[in-house]
């Protein structure tokens, strides 16, 4: 019977490793932001590949200081962004290459899948949420790249996943951190900012009243542009002190919680579906977590987060698909591969 699953993953913005057991529960974890430098908005893809290349031995050589390799039974890898027939990102082929490796000197099979699977695996894996019967959902993704709303069926292979809705253009966690980036932080910005944004709230003295900035978003049918917003919101920042930049920020994110409630009601009215799952580094915002939770009782709707650790992006997801997997082709007896 397998025993621990192996789970690497190698985005644009953070290195991340993992070990489960059979209950998804966390034998090991650890992962790192790649840094990039104050005022960038991010790195070229040769450099990500080669921080994951310097990070990944240290990673693997703890993995393996805590926990006995014969106790792999497999090793998953996020191989591309998205689970389509020409999705590819180079950043993803350092993840690759040590997971075959590992893989070829344990004689063990290694499993790939799309990076967008394991944001979803880090919460429909997790046994602790089995009583919202998550097989059929909704999954919105809402990472530092991607912004998509998506059907999501449970499958053999791993997740069948439709997009519905979503960005036309930038996604939320660009907008983030572009805004941020030009107020100064350092990239990636979307925790600097959910940070100010709940400080606003607590501010008494943030009292400016910031209807005239109209900082509504069109949306049809699930579907949006973010870029006008972007404009509108940078031509306004260098000219505002500290406590309405505060206040700015809080009505972005408001205005992107109404966006994403507008969305889950569309998507649940069009396809018949209540059950809405929430991820990805965006997720992990307390801003949007409280705002959007306060809609749950609302509308017959069940909005699911996973923990905010692991909304971003980890390896945990890829490790409980690749337990899950793994044990089903250990227990048919069938020789399997989802590449």
């Amino acid at each position: 019977m397998p025993i621990f699953a192996l789970g690497i993953d190698t985005s644009n913005y953070k290195t991340s490793i993992a070990v489960t057991d059979s209950r998804g529960e966390i034998v090991f974890e650890r992962s790192e932001f790649l840094k990039v430098p104050l005022g960038k908005k991010g790195l070229r893809q040769s450099d990500v590949f080669f921080k994951h290349s310097n990070l990944l031995p240290i990673f693997i050589e703890e993995v393996f200081k805590s926990i006995n390799p014969s106790d792999i039974s497999a090793i998953g890898v996020s191989a591309r962004p998205r689970n389509v027939s020409d999705s590819y990102m180079p950043c993803f082929l350092a993840g690759l290459n040590t997971a075959k490796q590992i893989g070829s000197a344990l004689c063990v099979p290694v499993y790939e899948f799309s990076h967008q699977e394991g944001h979803a695996a880090a919460i429909l894996e997790d046994t602790s949420l089995a009583k919202y019967n998550l097989d059929r959902c909704v999954f919105f993704h809402l990472s530092g790249g991607t912004t998509e709303f998506l059907i999501s069926n449970l499958s053999l292979n791993g997740y069948d996943m439709e997009i519905v809705g979503g960005t036309k253009d930038i996604s939320i966690g660009q907008l983030f951190d572009r805004i941020g980036v030009a107020l100064g932080y350092t990239f990636p910005a979307g925790k600097d900012l959910d940070e100010l944004a709940l400080k606003h709230i607590l501010n008494t003295s943030a009292s400016k009243s910031l209807t005239s900035l109209n900082l509504d978003i069109q949306c049809a049918d699930a579907y949006f542009n973010l870029s006008g917003i972007e404009t509108k919101i940078m031509r306004i920042l260098d000219d505002v002190d500290t406590v309405t930049q505060e206040a700015i920020v809080s009505a972005l994110f408001n205005t992107i919680s109404n966006l994403l409630y507008k969305s889950i009601l569309y998507i649940s009215k069009t396809y018949n579906i209540n059950d809405f799952v929430i991820s990805g580094g965006v997720a992990s915002s307390q801003y949007l977590r409280t705002s959007l939770e306060t809609h749950t009782n609302k509308d017959n709707i069940n909005i699911v987060f996973g923990s905010s650790k692991l909304s971003g992006d980890n390896a945990v997801g890829i490790s409980r698909l690749t337990y899950r997997i793994n044990r089903r082709t250990y227990e048919t007896g069938n020789c399997f591969t989802n590449k």
